[in-house]
């Protein structure tokens, strides 16, 4: 089932199935190493709830949640080889 990052629970980890935004938010976004199929994690959330930070191939990256939700996956919590 396919979801927006932003959904995605502390604690928790999906992969990216596609990033569907503004072009220039989606060319950073894929800069920072958010491209299918990569795992992310969801790290931090502050108090408020927004911004989040996923952990993506290493970094940390803090996203608000209307950026974060631009970002779908799917597979969460599922382990893949």
């Amino acid at each position: 089932m396919e979801l927006p990052l932003g959904a995605l629970a502390l604690g928790e980890h999906a992969y990216i199935s596609r990033v569907a935004g503004r072009a220039d938010m989606d060319c950073r976004l894929a800069e920072l190493g958010f491209l299918p199929g990569t795992r992310v994690h969801c790290e931090l959330i502050s108090p408020a709830g927004d911004p989040a930070a996923y952990r993506v191939r290493g970094a940390l990256i803090a996203l608000r949640r209307r950026d974060a939700d631009t970002v779908w996956v799917t597979g969460r919590g599922e382990e893949r080889t």
